[in-house]
């Protein structure tokens, strides 16, 4: 168990809960009864609180809407065959948001109050975590700017929050992707790394663009000469190559993914061989043709392991091979959600129990 600190807490009068149906959950379309909410105001974390699920009442000048002072991290919490809750490595999201917190010139956010904060809402909503295989309650904190304020400046006081909400999976087939030349998601010295709303909101118009061609998501490349692949749509970039597993070097236009670091870790302890570094798009089009290109995949918290069954570059579709012949991938996402549900041994300590 998480200790937990004071926290003022208001209960919802009635839950919600009954509009649930286990057997058919939606990503992101229903949420749990109660959220987490601290203010920072005069240079302080003020008094944290859990509120029941609602809306918020802001100033039309809210500094946030205006100059994209926002981050966010996404998070999941599983059941194990004794109904008991488990998170997937939380502290890495508290010290990864405080990363993003300071490339966006906002405060940090001190990791024993968001595990606190964190532990005392998740054992509230408890009955929300989904037990069925693969799902999952799907944890949304964030931050963002509230000044009411016009003006290019960093804002003087925030708010800080997490709702959840159950969730099935991310992407329900196999992706087609395509290698993206035209725009750029981040470039060297930006805030690619960091989870800002802005990157976001900066990729959709080209990935709807993609989506009308037919892929679901684009496979991003470098700024300076779109020759590097980067990461993909909500997720790091994973290719098992003549037997080694090499994904795109960490970098400040490259999100330092969780699951990422995860999947490195297990193909390590398994012996596999591991590269990190820049890979051409045109290194990925070769090992196709001569066949070395065995498995390519994305990984994330909300996508886990997603395989890419198809890769469109330069007007061409390549085609991979099929998801039964791909060893690696399928070992490790079958590992990961056994050491999530607390089947497998968690040899790391990866799993914090609520």
């Amino acid at each position: 168990m998480i200790e937990t600190a004071s926290i003022n807490i208001t209960r919802t009068p009635a839950s919600r809960i009954s509009e649930l149906d286990y057997n058919n959950i939606e990503f992101g379309k229903i949420f749990a009864d109660h959220m987490f909410m601290i203010d920072f105001v005069d240079g302080q974390w003020q008094t944290p609180q859990i509120l029941p699920y609602g809306n918020l009442s802001l100033s039309p000048a809210t500094s946030a809407l205006h100059y994209g002072q926002a981050i966010f991290e996404g998070m999941k919490a599983y059941k194990d065959a004794n109904g008991e809750v488990l998170l997937f490595r939380p502290v890495d999201n508290a010290r990864r948001l405080n990363l993003s917190a300071e490339r966006m010139c906002m405060p940090t956010l001190p990791e024993e109050l968001f595990m606190q904060g964190l532990s005392e809402l998740i054992q509230l909503d408890k009955d929300w975590v989904p037990p069925t295989p693969g799902t999952a309650l799907y944890i949304r904190p964030f931050m963002f700017a509230t000044d009411a304020f016009v003006g290019v400046r960093p804002s003087a006081n925030y708010k800080f929050m997490i709702f959840c909400c159950p969730v099935g999976a991310y992407y329900a087939n196999p992706l087609r992707v395509k290698i993206e030349t035209d725009y750029t998601r981040s470039v060297e010295g930006g805030a690619g790394f960091a989870k800002a709303a802005g990157n976001y909101g900066a990729s959709m118009l080209p990935s709807k663009l993609a989506q009308q061609q037919g892929y679901h998501q684009l496979i991003w490349t470098d700024g300076k000469e779109h020759k590097f692949l980067e990461e993909s749509g909500t997720m790091n970039l994973m290719f098992v190559i003549d037997g080694k597993l090499i994904t795109p070097a960490l970098s400040t236009s490259i999100l330092a993914g969780i699951t990422r670091d995860s999947v490195l870790q297990l193909a390590r302890d398994w012996g596999m061989p591991v590269e990190e570094r820049q890979i051409a798009a045109d290194e990925i089009i070769v090992a196709h043709a001569n066949g070395t290109l065995q498995e390519a995949f994305g990984c994330g918290t909300a996508a886990v392991i997603a395989p890419i069954i198809t890769i469109g570059y330069e007007g061409k579709d390549y085609d991979l091979p099929a998801l039964e012949t791909r060893e690696f991938s399928n070992k490790v996402a079958a590992e990961l959600d056994k050491i999530k549900t607390g089947e497998a041994p968690d040899l790391h300590n990866w799993m914090v129990r609520i």
